[in-house]
């Protein structure tokens, strides 16, 4: 359904969120704000949002929040403009969501854009509508999803993965970043950045980025923290001679103990740990501050800025200015 004039200005696109008992709370209520927060220049609505279950009435999420929903029929699905579906469990079982693809079935072709939030996709790929598609899911059913539904190109590190007119998600949280994608696609980035500064978000992150932030990927493979303090010491001089031999000492170690050791507790050589954080570090200040690109790859070690508009692009797949231009405060 595409906005149109009437007397009170735009109508507002119809919106479906299909939930159930079990679903996460989250995957419906982030989305619902989302969109609910958006609005046209004018001022009046942008969405119109329904939560709708197979039977209609109350559902019970995942936190035990009681969930009033509309019945998924002829008259919900009529004149929808996005439909999404919500995730639950991690290993959605076929049998939970029974009665849910059961109602979906007949309303797949009535929205302009479908789509999924978290494990939801478990559901569009049980109906077949995913396959030969790309797609996403959270990243602890990946590997679930991908043993069961072979024939879907998942795409594991994706936030949210668009495909022609089918949208998916990664967990939770990412849907909020998928609607919020959808508002930029349907009125502009500014509508988008002003619901995301009225939801208290840091930045919109854009679908191709991975599901963890390389910190946070970092710590995790890092688990036993042995490498903490050296961490921290690369952080604070990001900028100084960052090679081997300066690690080793930094770390106590001989230098081919520590390339040996660093590799073999953290999952990654030295030089590309200290890459890493030097694209995390320069990332935050694109998003927070107004130096210039030049003084940015000086401030966190590339020296120059052909170097790090290489690193970024390989990790986030844009360069630094487009980064800063859609996800910095300049972009306001």
């Amino acid at each position: 359904m595409q906005e149109t004039a009437g007397t009170d200005g735009p109508r507002p696109r119809k919106v479906v969120i299909v939930a159930y008992d079990g679903a996460k709370l989250l995957d419906i209520s982030g989305p619902l704000q989302a969109f609910s927060e958006a609005s046209f220049e004018g001022g009046g609505p942008a969405y119109q949002v329904i939560l709708a279950s197979a039977s209609g009435g109350p559902v019970v999420t995942d936190t035990g929040v009681k969930l009033e929903t509309a019945r998924l029929d002829g008259t919900v699905a009529d004149a929808v403009d996005t439909l999404l579906v919500a995730g639950g469990d991690l290993l959605m079982a076929p049998d939970m969501t029974a009665s849910v693809r059961a109602g979906l079935a007949d309303y797949l072709d009535r929205p302009r854009r479908l789509g999924s939030i978290c494990t939801g996709a478990f559901i569009l790929a049980q109906l077949g509508v995913l396959d030969h598609r790309d797609a996403t899911t959270h990243w602890a059913a990946c590997a679930s999803f991908e043993r069961r539904y072979p024939a879907v190109h998942l795409k594991p590190d994706a936030i949210f993965v668009t495909s022609g007119h089918i949208w998916t998600s990664a967990g939770v949280s990412a849907g909020i970043d998928m609607a919020l994608a959808m508002i930029e696609d349907d009125l502009g980035h500014l509508a988008a950045l002003t619901v995301a500064r009225a939801m208290v978000l840091f930045l919109k992150r854009p679908g191709g980025q991975s599901q963890f932030s390389i910190e946070l990927r970092r710590q995790m493979r890092d688990a036993r923290g042995r490498f903490d303090d050296l961490h921290d010491w690369i952080r604070t001089n990001l900028d100084a001679d960052l090679s081997v031999p300066t690690l080793a000492e930094v770390a106590r170690m001989s230098p081919r103990n520590f390339a040996r050791v660093y590799l073999r507790e953290t999952g990654e050589s030295p030089a590309r740990a200290v890459e890493k954080l030097r694209i995390e570090a320069a990332r935050r200040l694109l998003e927070s501050a107004y130096d210039p690109i030049q003084v940015v790859a000086r401030r966190t070690g590339f020296g120059d800025d052909e170097r790090m508009r290489r690193a970024f692009v390989k990790a986030y797949g844009v360069s630094p200015q487009d980064y800063r231009n859609r996800f910095g405060r300049l972009s306001a």
